[in-house]
């Protein structure tokens, strides 16, 4: 990739307080603590459900994406993801987000299980998926919002940017876990793990 291909920075033009929530609802709930009897008021975000999906090559190589994070202000890498939307089955979203933002398909996918991204006060899950042997066969479809770029790694490759602190999106990091040994050493762990860490069936 040359250099004036390269992502630029996003700039930030101005900030400013708002009430404007548009991907949760926020909900208070007034609670007893059972142990004092003391009354707080809970802060509950209500959040869509996510999902993220680690797709693999035939030659075991990972989909990659690279997308600036409002968050963080700067730019991460990560799996592919995004919302499930109303009414959706969220197996439709794994296979609708990584069409959209990489272009790959699959007609091998694998459920690892649903996980609660932050149950301190969202009421949301993040469903992981894995799909095997994917390949590129479709134009991406970004939304306005998005610049994303795509790339294809080895695993070493993939452990490279997560040492050297480009990959730190906890979720990502932890679907990839279901699949790989992120921190393997020794070289005959570089692949795929053989059992795959599924945790539930298809559900919600």
């Amino acid at each position: 990739m040359t250099k004036d291909n390269r992502q630029r920075p996003w700039k930030i033009l101005r900030s400013e307080e708002g009430d404007e929530l548009p991907i949760f609802k926020v909900r208070y709930d007034w609670m007893e603590n059972p142990r004092n009897g003391a009354e707080l008021k809970a802060v509950v975000l209500d959040v869509p459900d996510w999902v993220t999906v680690a797709a693999v090559t035939p030659d075991q190589q990972l989909v990659m994406v690279r997308q600036y994070r409002f968050g963080a202000a700067e730019f991460t890498t990560e799996l592919p993801a995004g919302l499930v939307n109303p009414g959706e089955p969220h197996r439709d979203a794994a296979v609708r987000e990584l069409r959209e933002e990489t272009g790959y398909t699959s007609n091998d996918w694998v459920y690892l299980g649903w996980v609660q991204p932050n149950p301190a006060y969202q009421n949301n899950r993040l469903h992981q998926w894995l799909a095997r042997d994917v390949r590129l066969t479709a134009p991406r479809e970004l939304d306005e919002g998005e610049d994303i770029e795509v790339s294809v790694l080895a695993m070493n490759q993939v452990r490279q940017e997560i040492a050297e602190g480009r990959m730190r999106n906890s979720l990502a990091l932890l679907t990839l876990s279901r699949v790989t040994n992120l921190w393997a050493a020794d070289p005959a762990q570089d692949g795929l793990l053989e059992d795959f860490v599924t945790l539930d069936h298809e559900s919600r």
